[in-house]
């Protein structure tokens, strides 16, 4: 593959690498990660995804990209609307897969005597595991209004405050969902998973920060060191994942309809403005309201939980939702391509928005620094938070990494820890973890994931976003 380094962390393959490119490919990486790129093959999807229809400056890739289904992990494309596609292999299974992080006005030194509490009672009060239901069971109608409303229907339930959509990525609720358009598959599937956690890497964390890198953002933000904090990572559950089954045929189909060509089944896609495209619109909407939603309402049995084991009343821990982002979605934004503005169908791949200070994209208050990044690395080592940098709008279309991304596939990861027990590891790090299963643990062992300082460095010294703090994990509760 023809690669040229451009930066010191940028690589871009050249535009005629493959028959059908319509831009270069551009990996944000560095020469050991790049190896490992090449290697399990995300380089190639890169490549594919260059090939759509319509595609504006490059396909790009962040620093945790690894082979995902058709746009690998950590991948971002950019689509014209008028001349361009709208492809579910660019938004993933997990529509609006996300995560979100609260601060408390306390000291971890407050917690660190009742950790095992904490991880045990938060375990028995956030359903989590494979198809997993929850306490909140709805029937269709009271569901299409969840798909409607995201995270305001949580908060008009009890679950939170006006204050939270504040700081929610598109203030937790895309306006063009379409309810009607939701097979009643995916409304069966989702109609008690509100409040779950989910499996695989979703994971909820009660951490501190143990570092600040720019202070004045961090006061801005009222972080502190030695803050207690609370991550929340989950999605749209089988709702979600429905969603996009039910697409992927729609699209296969959609190829032969417009005769549109491209490299790979996976990347099958059809015209923004298409019946295809609007009618998945309307329908991803639905599942990223929903994610929303089931955030929220995470958020708030997780509060309530902590306060009980405790014993203080929820506002003495002054909780206080930092932001959410979202790390699978499509967006349109605003972009200058060669001179002219114009609106762009932004997919985001296991990647999150990271607007620049002055965007208006941002509520007032964010407005002066810039979007708040968060970066969850793995759970036996640390996460970042960041603010979305100058560079961004230039070099990713306001995007960032979202995670320290995969080294070792599940089952390599199973194989390797074969003979381990992951819990007890963690526990001897001061680190409580519960799981519904050591199969899962085994599968999300820090050793199957990047570094994700690495990763980080990589978008700071970008300029795509810049170092706010540093988390450190006290407890982790998987699925």
């Amino acid at each position: 593959m023809k690669i040229k380094q451009k930066d010191k962390y940028i690589f871009e393959i050249e535009k005629d690498e493959k028959i059908g490119m319509n831009v270069p490919g551009i990996i944000y990486a560095d020469n050991s990660m790049l190896v490992d790129i090449l290697n399990e093959g995300s380089a190639q999807q890169v490549v594919n995804s260059a090939t759509l229809p319509g595609i504006k400056k490059a396909s790009i890739a962040m620093p945790d990209i690894h082979y995902g289904y058709g746009l690998p992990i950590g991948g971002v494309v950019a689509t014209d609307i008028n001349e361009g596609v709208i492809t579910p292999g660019g938004v993933g299974f997990d529509i609006n897969c996300g995560v979100r992080l609260i601060k408390f006005d306390i000291n971890k030194d407050e917690v660190i005597s009742d950790l095992e509490d904490i991880a045990k009672h938060l375990y028995r009060n956030i359903p989590c595991g494979v198809g997993e239901g929850g306490n909140i069971k709805l029937k269709k109608k009271e569901l299409k209004n969840v798909l409607k409303k995201g995270a305001y229907w949580a908060v008009e339930e009890g679950f939170g405050t006006e204050a939270d959509l504040l700081n929610t990525e598109s203030y937790g609720k895309l306006d063009d969902a379409g309810p009607d358009v939701v097979s009643n598959k995916a409304y069966e599937r989702g109609y008690d998973q509100l409040g779950t956690l989910g499996s695989g890497n979703h994971f909820l964390e009660i951490g501190y920060i143990e570092e600040i890198f720019l202070d004045d953002v961090a006061k801005n933000w009222g972080l502190f060191k030695g803050q207690l904090t609370l991550l929340i990572h989950s999605g749209s559950r089988g709702l979600g994942h429905q969603i996009c089954s039910d697409f992927l045929d729609i699209f296969e189909r959609a190829l032969k309809k417009y005769q549109i060509d491209v490299p790979d089944k996976q990347l099958a896609c059809a015209p923004v403005l298409s019946p295809e495209g609007q009618e998945y619109l309307a329908a991803l909407s639905c599942a990223a309201n929903f994610a929303w939603a089931n955030r929220q309402i995470l958020q708030s049995i997780a509060i309530k939980a902590l306060a009980e084991i405790l014993k203080v009343k929820v506002k003495s821990l002054n909780p206080s939702l930092l932001y959410d982002v979202a790390h699978n979605i499509v967006k349109f934004e605003k972009f200058e391509v060669d001179g002219e503005e114009k609106l762009l169908a932004v997919h985001r791949k296991g990647a999150t928005r990271s607007l620049p200070k002055g965007s208006d994209l941002l509520p007032e208050h964010y407005r002066k620094t810039g979007q708040p990044v968060i970066i969850p690395g793995d759970m036996g080592r640390y996460s970042y938070i960041l603010v979305g940098g100058n560079k961004a709008p230039e070099r990713s279309f306001n995007s960032a990494c979202h995670g320290a991304g995969r080294v070792l596939s599940r089952h390599k990861a199973i194989k390797m820890a074969q003979n381990r027990n992951i819990a007890n590891e963690l526990k001897s790090e001061g680190i409580i973890v519960i799981s519904r299963g050591k199969k899962t643990l085994k599968e999300e062992m820090p050793d199957a994931y990047k570094d994700v300082s690495k990763v980080v460095e990589i978008v700071d010294y970008l300029g795509i976003a810049k170092k706010v703090a540093k988390l450190r994990p006290l407890c982790v509760i998987k699925g």
